[in-house]
């Protein structure tokens, strides 16, 4: 039988290690570059703030190409636009290894998020088209293995370079990747017959203005907020009147436009709408986590990167053990059933994270962790596959942009908040425990004492007292996250109840997606 006009006739694995390759060098690098900062800070000659902007510069101009890369793939062609974007990334890898001084770095840092922000949707839009439906479970958990368990993976792995060679190293090791993947991706990628016959349109340059305005003010806001007392601070009241302008205007803008940048007429789809919501917390409940808890482990129980890398990784082994079976059981099982029980096992393992304490074992985060590897694995893969499902190819490009995008924003703006959550509620914490620093409570006078005796300070309580007041801010501090694990617990158990919102997706059998 001659295989489906718009599916390739090479082996759609071969297409799936070659778009993979990669799109895993890409979201590794969104999070391993977080635990190298101090570093990245010190050998530049630049303060720990300064240095946050070699993260913020690479997720501004993502967020800006991300929505965009269907249109993109379309005007230029996918394989050419593919190829492209590895190369750029590549090139800006070097650029970001040599980089001499912090600016240079943050530039070529904006240059390597261009070229990774389409890497994404392309990726997973390739294998959903290249896979027949029975076996798009298997592809996306393929797809899973890089765009989730990567970034799971990126603070072991920076970590380990930072500790044992220099930060320079976690961008020279993209190059010899990214050329392997370029020499894969001319071998074995081609365009559908959907991207070859379509005729470029005019450049949506008001749009695409409009939407590059939006999503980077947005994400500086985001990722500045905290550090500037949100609205307490003139310039964010003022950014973020800009963002929601640009935001409504590129909205307005894209449903009368003729040929739009993005096309969010897919959200008349039911199952792409509520996918989109879903993916959101998803983002949420990945990201939250990676950034909190090398927060808690190196700030607060005196880890190392390596260290802190380790205790986290137990939660990408946890997928990785799950994705494949879970892919199988996709096309077998009804999807909603898969993601409402992914969201329960993540809720109860993130509740189960939420009893830390300072004088814990490593296993006591590695075991929660684990388990809400596997609880993702079972939402990941069954959500991506149920809110593309009854898209047509034609529509896959762009909709894979904006669902990679709004799963970004998902974790942008969790991050956002938790990290607030975890500021105020030490301050709240921390004020309620200091109300017991008195000569009238018991516990406090025999600690007091207590140290006194062991410091041989016995007429002198200053030192006495700043070793109490840094336990205090420390258990204060530990309640804070405690609040935050149990909030972030209580969003999954939100997301359980949406998914009888989807529409059920045939997989057995199914007719190949409509052309």
């Amino acid at each position: 039988m001659n295989p489906p006009r718009n599916l390739p006739v090479i082996n759609p694995w071969l297409i799936a290690v070659s778009v993979m390759l990669a799109t895993f060098m890409e979201t590794l690098d969104t999070s391993i570059a977080n635990v190298s900062l101090p570093h990245i800070a010190g050998n530049l000659s630049a303060s720990t703030d300064e240095a946050t902007w070699v993260i913020t510069s690479y997720l501004l101009s993502n967020a800006i190409i991300l929505p965009a890369s269907g249109w993109l793939s379309r005007y230029f062609g996918r394989k050419r636009l593919l190829i492209t974007c590895v190369g750029i990334f590549t090139f800006s890898s070097l650029l970001c290894g040599v980089a001499p001084t912090l600016g240079l770095l943050i530039l070529a840092r904006v240059l390597q998020g261009v070229g990774g922000g389409a890497l994404q949707p392309l990726a997973q839009a390739i294998m959903l088209e290249s896979f027949p439906p029975a076996k798009r479970g298997a592809a996306m958990a393929a797809y899973a293995m890089g765009v989730v368990v990567a970034p799971i993976m990126g603070p072991l792995v920076g970590g380990w370079i930072t500790d044992n060679y220099s930060w320079r190293w976690i961008f020279y090791i993209n190059i010899p990747v990214g050329l392997i993947a370029i020499l894969m991706m001319k071998r074995f990628i081609h365009d559908p017959a959907h991207i070859r016959d379509s005729k470029p349109a005019r450049i949506d340059a008001i749009g695409f203005g409009l939407m590059a305005i939006g999503l980077a003010t947005l994400q500086v806001i985001l990722d500045k907020g905290q550090e500037d007392d949100w609205f307490g601070a003139t310039w964010i009241r003022w950014t973020a009147l800009i963002s929601v302008t640009a935001l409504i205007a590129f909205l307005l803008w894209e449903k009368k436009v003729k040929h739009p940048i993005v096309d969010l007429g897919v959200f008349t789809n039911r199952n792409f709408a509520v996918g989109t919501f879903l993916v959101i917390m998803v983002g949420m409940v990945v990201y939250v986590p990676a950034t909190l808890l090398p927060q808690f482990l190196q700030g607060l129980m005196g880890y190392t990167a390596y260290d802190s890398g380790m205790a986290q990784c137990s939660r990408g082994f946890g997928m990785m053990l799950t994705i494949f079976p879970v892919g199988y059981l996709v096309s077998r099982l009804d999807s909603r059933k898969l993601i409402g029980f992914g969201f329960l096992i993540a809720a109860f393992s993130i509740f189960w994270l939420s009893h830390i304490n300072l004088d814990m074992a490593m296993t006591n985060i590695q075991l929660p962790l684990f388990l809400q590897g596997v609880g993702m694995a079972f939402v990941f893969v069954p959500l991506t596959t149920t809110t593309m499902g009854m898209l047509t190819n034609e529509q896959m490009g762009n909709a894979t942009g904006i669902f990679n995008l709004m799963r970004n924003i998902g974790g942008s703006i969790g991050i956002s908040l938790a990290t607030t959550f975890v500021a105020r509620h030490a301050q709240d914490h921390q004020t309620t425990l200091a109300a017991h620093f008195t000569p009238y409570d018991a516990a406090y006078r025999e600690r007091l004492q207590t140290l006194q005796t062991a410091l041989n300070t016995p007429h002198d309580s200053s030192s006495a007292l700043a070793n109490l007041y840094h336990t205090l801010v420390q258990q204060a501090t530990t309640m804070a996250y405690v609040d935050t694990f149990r909030w972030l617990a209580l969003l999954c158990l939100i997301g359980t109840p949406a998914v009888i919102l989807f529409k059920k997706v045939q997989s057995r059998g199914a007719p190949a997606l409509a052309h």
